[in-house]
């Protein structure tokens, strides 16, 4: 090892000395920084039209309070998913129920239901059959999602495929367009 020609530099050490100095130095840089505060804000409120006040927002209709437009015998029918929104742009949200009945055995085949409630706050009813019970399909994958109803369909191509063996997959979409739910297939969704 080589021995340093130069000798020890002085400041290579701190001393309490330093760190008074630097404590000083962020004080002063916080003292004036409080005295220089920005301008105070000037925004105004444009001239427009006429303002109006939002809509009371009213809670998503519960569908235990409805009466659903299934046929289930003896046994009673039963909300298996439900899903909240604002489904035609009114700004009040509305409830989308899969619903079957209770059976013991088998897969029953689901409904899908879409409901609402008047302006006023008044009972929920249903309003759509996005899904008929009789079509004998039922519902694996559901959201409400940018005012569309998303759903994965589970089906039977015939009569002769077991009912707890469903063979046929489908992807459906419904939207409100021009008064009613329109069905349609989501991009990219294959059918099998």
């Amino acid at each position: 090892m080589q021995p340093s020609a130069v000798p020890e530099l002085a400041h290579t050490h701190t001393r309490p000395i330093h760190w008074l100095a630097t404590a000083t130095a962020v004080a002063g840089v916080v003292a004036l920084s409080s005295f220089l505060q920005p301008g105070a804000a000037t925004a105004a409120q444009a001239a427009g039209p006429e303002t109006r006040s939002a809509p009371a927002h009213l809670a998503p209709p519960d569908p235990a309070a409805v009466t659903f437009p299934i046929e289930c015998g003896p046994v009673k029918a039963v909300v298996q998913k439900r899903a909240s929104g604002d489904l035609d742009g009114d700004g009040n949200p509305e409830t989308v129920a899969v619903v079957h009945c209770d059976s013991p055995m088998g897969t029953p085949p689901d409904g899908v239901y879409v409901l609402t409630r008047g302006g006023d706050g008044g009972q929920p009813r249903v309003v759509a059959t996005l899904l008929d019970p009789e079509d004998g399909t039922t519902v694996s994958d559901f959201a409400v999602r940018d005012g569309a109803v998303t759903a994965t369909l589970l089906g039977y191509s015939s009569s002769d495929v077991p009912r707890c063996c469903p063979d046929v997959h489908s992807d459906a979409k419904w939207r409100w367009q021009n008064g009613a739910f329109v069905r349609s297939t989501p991009a990219g969704a294959r059918s099998v």
